[in-house]
This record gives structure tokens, sequence and C-alpha cells, in this order.
């Protein structure tokens, strides 16, 4: 028997729990990619803003209605609301003009809406288009090169001690000898004239006479 054979196949609980932890990878992926946040936050404060205009409450046998003159203009708000929020998931490319209108909306839905769902869809509204506006996409490890590497891991690397400068030698040099004059060429020739008075002649019979 081979050991493939002899393996226990896997139960349905870890089956299971394989398929849970793939979809959990591949939602944390996705949700990585936009702004998840600012779309949920979007999506739920326009669901008050449009349903408490047409909310009834019942107490016993009395029934209390909120229906408001712009009730159509609060079910109009809460829908664009919810239309931005899923904008935002699927179509982050225009989560700036999404945010900006949100945030348009939630400041009308104020007079408009009952002041905004009670609050709570113009809160959910605002925040939501704020985080669309500030959500950037965040940049791959691998396309970033070592200029993305944290800042951790740059203050754990240690820091090589520079070598000591070398001390410069602040000693005057000794002057260089001054060179040597050479003679003029130009200068004129010591020309002594020879006293011809005090020069020995020798005489042709073999003695001497001084000239003179």
């Amino acid at each position: 028997m081979s050991a493939e054979s002899a393996a226990p196949a896997p139960t349905t609980a870890e089956q299971n729990e394989h398929y849970l932890r793939v979809l959990k990878r591949r939602f944390r992926a996705w949700r990585g990619n936009r702004p998840f946040w600012a779309g949920l936050l979007t999506l739920l404060g326009g669901i008050p803003i449009a349903y408490f205009p047409y909310a009834s409450l019942h107490l016993g046998q009395m029934t209390v209605t909120m229906q408001t003159p712009g009730g159509s203009g609060s079910l109009i708000i809460g829908v664009l609301l919810v239309t931005l929020g899923l904008t935002m998931w699927f179509q982050p490319l225009v989560r700036i003009f999404a945010g900006v209108a949100a945030i348009m909306l939630a400041l009308v839905s104020i007079p408009v809406s009952n002041f905004g769902g009670f609050v709570m869809g113009y809160l959910g509204a605002l925040l939501g288009g704020a985080l669309s506006i500030a959500w950037a996409p965040g940049t791959p490890a691998a396309e970033a090169g070592p200029e993305a590497a944290p800042e951790a891991e740059r203050q754990a690397t240690p820091v090589q001690p520079e070598a000591p400068a070398q001390t410069l030698n602040l000693a005057k040099e000794a002057p260089a000898p001054a060179p040597e004059p050479r003679p003029d060429a130009t200068a004129p020739h010591d020309s002594t004239p020879t006293d011809i008075s005090t020069e020995t002649i020798p005489d042709p019979n073999g003695g001497r006479n001084s000239a003179g």
C-alpha cells in the first residue's frame, strides 16, 4: 500500500473550513482594492433617510405615521445614497465624485428628511463620503521596490559606524629654496687688459728679458 492510499480522506468539516479560509482571503483582497467602509457607511446612511418618512409606529390600537411633505424627496435622497455606496464598491475609479455627491446629499437631507433620518443617516452619509474622498489604492510590495520597505525594517538595520576622518596636516611646508641666479648672457665680460710691462718675454739668447 502506498502512503497516499493510507492517508485519511479529509472530512466534511475540514473541507468547509478550507472553503471558508479561501472565501475569507478572497473577500479580504476584494475589500482592500476599493473604499469598502466608505461604501458601507454611505449605503447604511441612505436607508434611514428613505425609511423614516414612510414608517408607521403602532402603539396598541394607535398608529403613528411620520409621513411628511418631503417624503418623495427623502426617498430620492435615500435611493441615491444607496446607489452611491454600491458605486464606491464596484466602480472605485469614481470614488471622489461619489464621495462629494454623498456629502452634498447628506447636507440636503437635514431640512428635507426629518433632520437627515434623525441624524443617523446624515452622519453615515457624511462619514462615508469623506472616507471615499480620502481613500487611495495601495501599492503592491513587489512593484514598490526597496523604497517601500517599512520604517521598522529600516530602523532595525544596524548603522555602520563611519570611519574617522583623517586629520589634516596643518603644518606649514618649508619654503622651497630660491633658485640660483643665472648669469646674464647680455652682461659684458670682464676684459681687463693685460699689463704688458710686467709680462716676461723669453730672450732668444737663453736669458729672460722683461719688456720695457
